[in-house]
């Protein structure tokens, strides 16, 4: 059986298929976290029906291709 392509795509939990993308920052260790200095950024999809969320390392490219890879 070979799956029809709209139903791949959406959120891995639910389905929906609309998102938002925000971004957070997080500390590394050591000096970096002493001083509170925040070293990774990651880019935060998260699906608006159940909430689940996937992060994705900040790699100053466009949001849109973060979309893409979390509804497939």
């Amino acid at each position: 059986m070979v799956p029809q392509p709209d139903t791949d795509r959406g959120c891995p939990k639910c389905g929906h298929t609309e998102t938002d993308v925000g971004t957070i920052s997080t500390t590394g260790g050591g000096l970096s976290k002493m001083f509170d200095i925040q070293t990774n950024s990651f880019q935060v999809v998260s699906c608006t029906n159940c909430g689940y969320s996937e992060l994705y390392r900040d790699t100053t490219s466009g949001t849109s291709d973060i979309v893409d890879v979390f509804l497939g």
